[in-house]
């Protein structure tokens, strides 16, 4: 005996989407294509620092849009009285691991660090970094590392300090 589907179930349902990023790109560029603010190249599917490409196209890349709307993909923050005492050290590492990252991963920049009263913001362009960042200060300094993502994983919030 085969039973038969219920004729109750409600099919008003609301199907959400995985993740929802707006600078997320949904199709291919056209390649070559270069972006007109940084000169990051895209070919072969990914952003790349690659040079001498003859260009077809132009664009803005996923980074720039986020540097000029002022919308980070990560956040980072630092604080505590070891990072007062420590605070050009500390940031010359932040810098270091930023450009070794953007070096790699044209997507993967520092964006802003802004000096507050009692700790200093970074904010970057991908996930990534923002947690690079974090790990990094928590190896090399030890304290208080934590990160949460948002709901969609789109963004993440790091936090690291040590008070002394």
């Amino acid at each position: 005996m085969v039973k038969a589907k219920r004729s109750y179930e409600r099919k008003d349902r609301l199907i959400q989407e995985k993740r929802h990023d707006a600078y997320q790109e949904q199709g291919k560029w056209p390649e070559p294509t270069l972006c007109t603010e940084c000169g990051a190249v895209f070919s072969k599917g990914r952003w790349t620092w690659k040079k001498g490409a003859q260009i077809a196209h132009h664009t803005t890349c996923p980074a720039c849009k986020r540097f000029s709307q002022k919308y980070p993909a990560g956040t980072v923050v630092i604080k505590g009285g070891f990072f007062e005492k420590h605070r050009d050290e500390i940031l010359n590492l932040v810098r270091n691991i930023g450009d070794m990252e953007e070096n790699r991963h044209p997507m993967e920049r520092i964006l802003r660090l802004l000096n507050e009263k009692d700790h200093t913001l970074i904010e970057t362009s991908g996930i990534h970094i923002a947690r690079r960042i974090g790990e990094a200060l928590a190896r090399s300094y030890n304290g208080d590392y934590s990160f949460q993502y948002s709901n969609e994983a789109s963004n993440i919030r790091v936090v690291w300090d040590r008070s002394a």
